[in-house]
């Protein structure tokens, strides 16, 4: 699978690449009984105000039921389409059951329509097969990693991401995630072998403005081009950039500004930090 890269027949076509999706979904249909609303907020509460900036408008969507337990266990599955997914980076697959059940699941890079999949702790160490973390070999590539027994998939779900199982300190597992950070993962947490599908997802250009909108996202007006009144950084004489800290507009810190709390409960589980 690779991206496309249009020809600048226009100023908004020039840098426009997409993915090749004819190579990669094997259909353009979802399956109806997993599908649900998804109603449009725009970023504001129950009253009306906006909670969060920049988001509204974009193309009418429906939420697909993704099945982030891995519920069916000791069942074996087989995939039965690959689909697109308007609310997240990877692709996510079909997968029917023996018994004639179908569950939507992250998509794994590399596996196909008629790949049989696993969730169980005596299942292969296969592509796409879920786990145990104290099950799978040192070494292997993961995704969709649970933070809490039965609590479901939490981490490494975005398209190309993997982490690595590192080793074992008593009832943890070590993982290295994709920032670089060492944690520790219970070691009856559930994990997929394998790396998420749509890998090619960071090298997508969106071109033009148009497709931000397309995706519900609206226009960032620049800080330093407000005035004093609506942002701190606004203001001053002619084209002023410079003289005062990256900020958001209530003053809060934006580059080299910790904003994680000093006593983090979680912190116990950290072993490494990210690469700075």
């Amino acid at each position: 699978m690779a991206t496309r890269q249009r020809k600048p027949y226009t100023a908004s076509t020039r840098f426009q690449s997409f993915i090749n999706y004819s190579e990669a979904l094997t259909t353009d249909e979802p399956y109806k009984p997993l599908l649900e609303a998804k109603p449009k907020k725009a970023g504001r509460n129950n009253t009306g105000r906006i909670m969060v900036r920049h988001q509204g408008g974009g193309n009418k969507v429906k939420y697909r039921i993704i099945d982030w337990k891995r519920s069916r266990k000791d069942v074996v599955g087989e995939i039965v389409s690959i689909e697109y997914d308007p609310n997240r980076s990877a692709f996510i697959s079909l997968v029917k059951y023996v018994d004639g059940d179908r569950r939507y699941m992250l998509a794994t890079e590399g596996l196909k329509v008629g790949t049989k999949i696993l969730s169980s702790p005596e299942a292969d160490i296969k592509t796409g097969n879920s786990l145990p973390l104290k099950k799978i070999p040192a070494g292997t590539m993961i995704h969709s990693i649970e933070m809490k027994p039965g609590a479901g998939s939490k981490l490494v779900r975005s398209a190309g991401a993997s982490a690595t199982l590192v080793g074992r300190i008593d009832e943890y597992m070590q993982i290295r995630m994709p920032s670089g950070e060492l944690r520790l993962i219970p070691e009856d947490c559930y994990a997929t072998i394998g790396v998420v599908s749509n890998g090619d997802h960071m090298n997508v250009s969106l071109g033009k403005a148009g497709r931000s909108r397309w995706k519900g996202v609206r226009p960032t007006v620049r800080g330093v081009a407000m005035n004093p009144v609506d942002h701190p950084m606004g203001g001053g004489e002619g084209r002023t950039s410079g003289g005062r800290h990256p900020c958001s507009p209530w003053g809060q810190l934006a580059k080299g500004y910790k904003t994680r709390k000093p006593k983090n409960p979680s912190d116990k589980f950290i072993v490494s930090r990210r690469k700075k």
